[in-house]
């Protein structure tokens, strides 16, 4: 019975489902990281982003709209943490867990004082950005179950990992945010000004993990509740580290890591403990992050006894 859930459409469906917002944060990671700062402010940008993407759809009466303003917020947030890293030269880590503290705080503080409800946004009349069927692939058998009928952001996610590959493999501003992240002393040396080009990698990489914090409430679900980003931040972190910080590389392993969120779901159908249940995409990246490390050190023990 659980083998035949693992191979049904509507498992890889909700893989698909359950990688979107990994897979956009993931790609908002590679981006800062090209540039050579690692924004460890995904999990508070998203959880910043599930939040207003409710109260600006709510406002506007336009999923769209709200997602518009959330993408804003979000390049905000990644212009302060630039401006702290590169202007007040806060320690980038220190910078990015004091936003993601902020954020959990914060988070429900607004959200009491915008709406009055405490934890979940039940008074809140947010919309959904709709899902759409894909036709002729809809009606094909397996493949049509899998891909059709997925909401708009879960297509938008798997075209901007090829937007993302040619935007930093294809472009001017691709090779130099790739420059400096590699040595910024020789970026500098061309007359390439290290800071602006950090300054628009981090501003990028918050639009990006925007529109993955707005899936959670306006894609996913149509509310917001406390905490939803639930780590999703940290895991495109090992995501994207693990797939060489590469879009391409951050999209498979984003798939792995939502293949584990979607076998949760599953084994929530079961007897199996609940908290056990939880821990599962947790433990997924735990042991991911334990092998992809492994194989780096054997790699680089082989370099050295060359």
């Amino acid at each position: 019975m659980m083998l035949n859930a693992l191979l049904s459409p509507e498992f890889f469906n909700a893989t698909l489902r359950a990688t979107t917002p990994i897979l956009f944060a993931a790609l908002a990671s590679a981006v800062a990281s090209k540039s050579g700062i690692v924004n460890m402010a995904l999990e508070g940008i998203m959880l910043f982003s599930a939040l207003f993407g409710v109260l600006f759809s709510a406002a506007f009466q336009s999923a769209w709209l709200g997602l518009l303003v959330t993408m804003a917020i979000g390049a905000l947030i990644g212009f302060f943490l630039a401006f702290f890293v590169l202007r007040l030269k806060t320690d980038e880590i220190l910078a990015a867990i004091a936003i993601n503290l902020i954020a959990n705080g914060a988070t429900i503080l607004i959200l009491l004082a915008a709406s009055g409800d405490r934890g979940v946004s039940s008074s809140v009349k947010s919309l959904q950005i709709q899902r759409i069927a894909i036709p002729l692939i809809e009606k094909i058998p397996f493949i049509g179950a899998v891909i059709s009928n997925q909401n708009i952001l879960t297509y938008f996610s798997l075209i901007m990992v090829a937007v993302v590959h040619i935007f930093l493999y294809r472009t001017p501003l691709g090779l130099r945010i790739r420059a400096v992240g590699e040595n910024k002393d020789a970026a500098e040396s061309v007359g390439i000004s290290s800071k602006k080009v950090q300054y628009i990698s981090l501003i990028i990489s918050g639009v990006l993990a925007s529109m993955g914090g707005f899936f959670l409430s306006g894609g996913y679900l149509t509310y917001f509740t406390t905490g939803m980003s639930a780590g999703r931040g940290f895991i495109a972190l090992a995501a994207a580290s693990m797939g060489g910080n590469t879009p391409i590389g951050a999209f498979l392993v984003s798939l792995l890591f939502g293949a584990a969120q979607a076998f949760a779901n599953i084994l929530q159908l079961g007897s199996w403990p609940y908290e056990l249940i939880q821990m599962l995409p947790y433990i997924t990246t735990l042991l991911g992050l334990g092998i992809y490390s492994y194989i780096r050190m054997k790699k680089r023990q082989r370099l050295m006894g060359k």
